[in-house]
């Protein structure tokens, strides 16, 4: 008896200890934001054995690793990036153009930071459904001539994939390259017997933080969450979508997927086929950006377009562990900031950080229209009911809330004015902020602003709004929920 209670006070010892170090190691070796800190913290010492494994697995700070050094500019997007450095330095070529003088300070920030390119010779559709999307897809990859590059968080073995993989090894076979890449955690349940047969039709494949022991991934809370086709350099997609059919058949839990997709035909490509480049790269040690194919436009990208060209201003941006700012969530704040009349934003999932909510706030108190558009239903419940205390908040202060009924809402945009919107894979929460690789469209257009606005004001009548009144008359239990929720928030 006595043996095993001291055997139980060595192991309480020993698991202080180890609780001690972590602890240390958290506030004092990792650049983290106090409330993580505060929030790992808590998590280890009420929850000591669990709290261990669950930092092993989700909790280490892979933004300073080494691991991403090799994701360097290449050469050619330096000097295209000079190039437009000249453009901002000309006053005259800022008061010529309405959209430059507006948000120069933007674009410049995008550029200096990012590396993004501001394009100006585009065109773009916008899909709202997942057979719309696909069939587009599915329709450029049959036409591809040259090569044909797909990135997807999530590629699930289902008709859907068979088919578009049908397709590709009808490419491949007649000649055109093809790459597949996909995230650890979002096709862990590939088939190897697909991928098998893709590699036997010389299909590239790619994976972005595989697990390491069998089906474990102890990076599993770094996730490339990036959605990317580009086809011949000259047709790019990115938004919401993943490779699955409940995004176009739906499913029995959710109903309709409601999602935002870009079709992207123009000079914004090459900044899809960047990202894609890099992500490859890391993934496979295969470097594209030797080859001059994939890249043909860059040298030739001119800021100021001829009077014929279709002008539709785009930079492509991106963010991550990778990056050394929060590039995406940044971009959402300016937009935020700089509305005079109206903001409207789509979200999954709404976890924002301090400087996001405290932006929103201080635009719905000044008297600028907020709209927040939020699912009916939860796919992660402790994330939708830290999204409901969020939304409160922001009921609050004086904003709207509506709840999608109509299936999920899956689309992450932000648009307001009628003049920007930016759209892509980037959520409002801190996980699309801080942890997940992500990549947005940055679009200066009131054209597609205004299809974008319209969409969420049709997606208004399949709503329901959630007021301030039923906000404060929720229940004991759901306040509960949502206050353990937001505490946990950092880690969501």
């Amino acid at each position: 008896m006595f043996d095993f209670l001291r055997t139980g006070q060595i192991g309480f010892v020993h698991l202080f200890y180890l609780n001690l170090i972590l602890s240390i190691v958290i506030i004092f070796f990792q650049r983290r934001d106090p409330r993580t800190v505060w929030t790992w913290i808590l998590v280890l010492n009420f929850l000591p054995i669990i709290g261990i494994v669950l930092y092993l697995l989700i909790g280490q700070d892979y933004r300073k690793s080494k691991m991403f050094k090799m994701k360097t500019l290449d050469d050619r997007i330096r000097k295209a990036a000079i190039k437009q450095e000249d453009f901002f330095t000309s006053n005259e070529n800022i008061m010529n153009d309405s959209y430059a003088k507006e948000y120069q300070r933007l674009m410049q920030y995008n550029l200096s930071s990012g590396g993004s390119l501001m394009t100006m010779k585009n065109s773009m559709d916008i899909f709202k459904d997942g057979n719309d999307k696909f069939d587009a897809l599915i329709n450029d990859i049959k036409n591809a001539k040259e090569y044909i590059h797909l990135q997807y968080y999530i590629i699930k073995q289902d008709y859907l994939f068979l088919k578009i993989v049908k397709e590709l090894i009808k490419k491949s076979d007649e000649g055109v390259e093809v790459r597949v890449l996909f995230d650890g955690m979002g096709g862990r349940f590939m088939s190897k017997k697909i991928l098998a047969n893709m590699k036997a039709h010389s299909i590239k494949i790619g994976t972005f933080f595989p697990a390491t022991l069998g089906k474990i991934n102890f990076r599993i809370n770094y996730r490339n969450h990036r959605k990317i086709a580009v086809i011949d350099g000259k047709i790019g997609y990115v938004g919401g979508f993943n490779i699955g059919k409940e995004y176009v058949d739906g499913s029995k839990r959710f109903g309709h997927w409601r999602d935002t997709h870009l079709r992207i035909v123009g000079e914004a490509v090459n900044g899809l086929e960047l990202r894609f480049g890099l992500d490859w790269r890391y993934a496979t040690k295969e470097d594209l950006f030797v080859n001059d194919r994939y890249f043909t436009q860059l040298e030739k990208m001119d800021f100021v377009p001829d009077k014929d060209d279709n002008i539709l201003r785009m930079q492509i941006i991106s963010s991550g562990p990778d990056s050394e700012t929060k590039l995406i969530r940044d971009n959402y704040i300016e937009i935020i900031n700089r509305a005079k009349d109206h903001i409207y934003i789509h979200t999954p999932y709404f976890v924002p950080d301090d400087a996001f909510m405290s932006a929103l706030n201080i635009a719905a108190r000044s008297g600028v229209d907020v709209r927040l558009m939020i699912p009916c239903m939860p796919d992660h419940p402790f994330v939708y009911s830290a999204t409901l205390s969020w939304a409160g908040t922001l009921l609050e202060a004086g904003g709207k809330v509506y709840t999608y009924e109509n299936g999920f809402l899956h689309a992450k945009s932000v648009m307001a004015d009628g003049k920007v919107a930016c759209v892509g894979t980037a959520n409002m929460d801190i996980r699309s902020f801080e942890l997940n690789f992500e990549v947005n469209a940055m679009i200066y257009d009131e054209e597609a602003a205004v299809e974008l606005e319209d969409n969420f004001m049709r997606d208004i009548y399949y709503s329901k709004e959630y007021t301030l009144s039923m906000y404060k008359n929720r229940s004991l239990v759901q306040r509960i929920k949502e206050q353990i929720s937001r505490l946990l928030s950092p880690l969501l």
